[in-house]
């Protein structure tokens, strides 16, 4: 997975190239003057794929690992799940 950044004009000459590039996986950064304006994903991309692009946009830190599993905060008593009672609440 790599990020590449075109302008509008080498974009709409070689569109086909680029949208291979991220069918590829690849992200497309497309400048206008210099300025980024948009950007060209890949659909159907992984969990790490999705949160390593959050890390270059500067949205989140991530170290690249797992988080452990957590106990949970809440218990009900018998067999219902919190769902279950947050969905009967809302009828």
């Amino acid at each position: 997975m790599s990020t590449t950044t075109v302008g509008v004009r080498e974009l709409k000459t070689r569109l086909s190239a680029y949208l291979r590039r991220v069918k590829a996986g690849d992200t497309v950064i497309i400048l206008e003057r210099g300025v980024p304006v948009g950007r060209i994903v890949p659909v159907n991309a992984s969990l790490e794929v999705r949160a390593q692009r959050l890390v270059e946009a500067g949205l989140v830190a991530w170290n690249g690992q797992r988080l452990p599993p957590a106990a949970p905060l809440a218990r009900t008593r018998g067999g219902r799940t919190v769902a279950d009672l947050l969905l009967e609440e809302r009828e």
